[in-house]
């Protein structure tokens, strides 16, 4: 049997001025699996995340990644299993072209220039952005500048794909492209979104937090249908699974004309 890629044991963490932000989560993540995490803001999601990364460490309990304990001594092991693709992908692209932000990376990691570039290269391709190699990030489309922030991920072969809601700020087109995009990979992928339709296309389980705590943890469509839960978690259905009420009929005047 594979081991879990992420296994949280009555993980806690508590800010330094005292708030308590995850209080007792437990849950595991199988290989492959694409997970989303929801929850009304001020839940404790994007906390969750940066546990993922080593950025924070647990007050209690304990969380391992790709079968490592995410503490200080396995820090670069943890951070090479996981790729992080930020909500604003501006925190991510900060070289002069897109070619180097995504080699930055690999170069930092000692491999060497024509492997690097491959990588480069291949990655740009899978997200359909070669094309932008050698413009400079702040020319960008929001669509854009997320597609190169996920090329700069992919070049590293992560095994876990963490996101935090990777479609905010994109018109319908570039959402739909990256949903697309975002389907044909089969990396573990912990998608942290207020996208409630986008985690019902592409995950097919979600975990719920509120206040700090796992609220839920199951198949997304049936959290998604189940009112009273998402009621209780500041949470309301997706546009999609909203049933239609039939429009009103409206006044009609004597004379046949309608108000």
């Amino acid at each position: 049997m594979n081991r879990p890629m992420v296994e949280a044991d009555k993980l806690q963490y508590s800010y330094p001025d005292g708030t308590a932000a995850l209080s007792g989560v437990s849950f595991h993540i199988a290989p492959g699996e694409s997970v989303a995490l929801v929850g009304e803001n001020g839940a404790g999601k994007s906390t969750l995340l940066q546990h993922f990364t080593g950025c924070l460490f647990p007050s209690g309990g304990l969380l391992k990644v790709a079968g490592l304990l995410v503490d200080r001594k396995n820090l670069p092991a943890v951070r090479r299993a996981v790729g992080m693709v930020f909500q604003n992908p501006d925190d991510q692209l900060f070289m002069p072209t897109v070619f180097e932000d995504v080699a930055f990376g690999l170069l930092n990691l000692g491999v060497p220039e024509a492997e690097a570039d491959a990588k480069v290269l291949d990655a740009l391709k899978t997200v359909g952005a070669a094309h932008l190699s050698g413009r400079p990030p702040y020319r960008l489309s929001q669509g854009e500048k997320r597609a190169a922030a996920i090329a700069g991920v992919l070049a590293m072969a992560p095994e876990i794909l963490v996101m935090d809601e990777p479609s905010s700020n994109l018109d319908p087109l570039s959402r739909r492209r990256l949903i697309a995009l975002l389907k044909t990979f089969g990396h573990t992928k912990i998608i942290a979104t207020h996208d409630l339709d986008l985690a019902l296309e592409l995950c097919e389980r979600t975990i719920v937090i509120h206040k700090g705590s796992l609220t839920a943890d199951g198949p997304t469509a049936e959290i998604f249908r189940n009112d009273a839960l998402l009621g209780k978690s500041s949470l309301e259905r997706p546009p999609s699974m909203r049933s239609c009420q039939p429009a009103a009929p409206r006044a009609v005047d004597p004379d046949g004309t309608s108000c």
